[in-house]
């Protein structure tokens, strides 16, 4: 999976989300997608610049980043 196609999955679960979840949908895309990005080496800030969502959710993904090694999701 590259930047672009994870880019836009996280646009998707960040426009999808209920009102008040956005950032929730945030960590989770951090949490499903932490091998692609680790393995692929990609950076945080790149795939939330490609998504054209705010540059400080990219403190939000990587923080799903990190607790993907903790827990595991529920959808």
């Amino acid at each position: 999976m590259n930047k672009n196609e994870l880019s836009k999955i996280l646009y998707e679960m960040y426009t999808s989300a209920p009102e008040g979840e956005q950032v929730a949908n945030i960590h989770l895309f951090g949490v499903k997608y932490a091998d692609y990005i680790i393995k692929s080496n990609y950076k945080a800030t790149e795939i939330v610049k490609l998504s054209g969502l705010k540059p400080s959710y990219s403190t939000e993904v990587s923080k799903g980043i990190r607790l993907s090694k903790y827990v595991v999701p529920k959808v």
